[in-house]
């Protein structure tokens, strides 16, 4: 017998006797499909997810890897922290941070009602927090009616949103758009 036959030997007996120690990474490293993430908290008022702030918008989900996974990890009342446990599909492995919109009140339904029907006095651009271009609206008549147009699609489009940088308060799985950038440093990677 070789060396490279024996220390393959020894390798896959080591592996067999001691499946915890060698084979095993941490829960948070899964790949996509070996774990299930559960849905946010949705508060009612601002219809997205509970704790989501300006400062960092981004929240915490509990994640359950599927069943039969070995990992390391396991936030529950019934493990300690950093244990190597086989989970059963309903046992949460670790916490994953997932992006939330901060919204600070401002309806999308609102501010395109305003605009349709009253964007002509700027009366959209006042309730957005822009008093500026609503004062300018308002003394030219919504820019002879053109400019109140160009405000209905903007705000269709949700290109212009309230002046605070917050998004618009729309249903958590209702019509929200989601503002794609490329670049020349963007990369597309295919899986």
């Amino acid at each position: 017998m070789n060396t490279h036959s024996a220390v393959l030997w020894w390798y896959v007996l080591v592996t067999l006797a001691l499946p915890g120690s060698l084979c095993t990474k941490h829960c948070s490293d899964l790949l996509k499909g070996q774990y299930k993430c559960k849905e946010p908290e949705i508060d009612p008022d601002t219809q997205q997810a509970r704790g989501c702030t300006k400062e960092n918008q981004l929240i915490d989900v509990s994640c359950m890897p599927a069943p039969d996974i070995e990992c390391e990890g396991c936030i529950d009342e019934t493990c300690t922290s950093n244990a190597v446990m086989r989970h059963n599909g309903s046992t949460v492995g670790f916490k994953m941070k997932v992006p939330c919109k901060w919204t600070n009140g401002y309806s999308f339904e609102v501010s395109l009602l305003l605009s349709i029907f009253l964007g002509m006095f700027g009366i959209d651009r006042f309730y957005l927090g822009y008093p500026a271009i609503g004062l300018l609206k308002f003394c030219t008549l919504g820019f002879m009616f053109i400019g109140q147009l160009i405000d209905i699609i903007l705000i269709a489009a949700q290109v212009v949103g309230p002046s605070d940088g917050s998004h618009y308060v729309i249903d958590y799985y209702g019509a929200g758009l989601t503002r794609v950038v490329t670049d020349n440093w963007t990369v597309n990677v295919t899986e």
